[in-house]
């Protein structure tokens, strides 16, 4: 099935983001995408060909995000979908009060979303329809140790996506929640103890693919099809 659409992924540089690239692209999609590794973008559409785009973009910056929207309608007329990808995970127990951690983890997994959110909304209401598609993580269906906060943005960004759906019936709205990803994703964690236990969790872990083809899945629905959220497992793991 070709997918005849417009899509902007945002964390494209590598890992889900990535992988979500080239299973679109593969697809036939229109793709615009962003990450702050500029190079790697670059590299990638040059790889895959194509009509991809790429953009630096900061999603913790509204005004870089907003820049990244208006420079992919510019290269191909219109948006149909966004998938906000990016985030960051810097594991830590609270009591370790690591501050400028938690800040970030906000600023990137939740405004970051927001932003997104912004950025093309607008323009979804003004044509009578689009798709956001968000990526949050099994840690916004539970909670763990050293994760309370990186859960609790994860939730927050399912509570988002819900309000979104059910504030436009004519924009479809999903979130998928990962279970263990082998990616980047916590490479920034600075308590070696829990740097040393995510190295174990990842044993039984996803690759990025199988989320790419969870988002292709969503977004290659009829226009009449709101897949909501699709959770995806190890089948060998509980997490």
């Amino acid at each position: 099935m070709t997918i005849d659409q417009t899509i902007l992924v945002t964390g494209a540089s590598s890992g889900i983001g990535e992988a979500a690239v080239r299973e679109l692209a593969g697809r036939g999609a229109r793709l615009f995408i962003g990450a702050r590794r500029t190079e790697r973008l670059e590299a990638l559409s040059r790889e895959l060909g194509g009509e991809i785009g790429w953009h630096a973009l900061d999603v913790t910056d509204a005004a870089s995000f907003d820049a990244f929207a208006d420079a992919a309608e510019a290269r191909f007329g219109r948006i149909d979908a966004l998938v906000n990808n990016a985030g960051v995970m810097p594991l830590s127990p609270l009591a370790s009060l690591k501050r400028d951690e938690w800040k970030r983890m906000f600023d990137v997994n939740v405004h970051g979303v927001l932003n997104g959110i912004a950025a093309v909304l607008p323009r979804f209401v003004a044509q009578g329809g689009g798709h956001v598609v968000n990526v949050a993580s099994i840690a916004a269906h539970l909670v763990l140790p050293s994760a309370a906060v990186y859960c609790a943005s994860k939730f927050a960004v399912w509570a988002i996506t819900e309000g979104l759906r059910q504030e436009h019936d004519d924009i479809r709205a999903t979130i998928i929640s990962p279970g263990v990803v082998a990616t980047e994703l916590g490479n920034d964690i600075t308590d070696p103890a829990i740097a040393d236990a995510l190295v174990g969790w990842r044993r039984q872990s996803l690759t990025p693919d199988a989320i790419a083809r969870a988002i292709r899945f969503a977004i290659e629905q009829p226009a009449g099809v709101d897949v909501n959220e699709i959770v995806v497992r190890p089948t060998s793991a509980n997490m």
